[in-house]
């Protein structure tokens, strides 16, 4: 029942940590133009 105490503010860190990357991610415009990398690959070099 210890152990609780440690890994239910550990988890509630985790994810306001991995939220606030996401959300930086996000305004920073990392997933602005997905499908263009994809369109690249196949277009020709002349």
């Amino acid at each position: 029942m210890d152990i609780l105490y440690l890994l239910i503010p550990l988890s509630v860190v985790m994810v306001l940590l991995i939220g606030a990357i996401f959300w930086w991610s996000l305004s920073s415009g990392q997933f602005d133009d997905v499908e263009r990398a994809g369109q690249k690959i196949l277009e020709d070099d002349q």
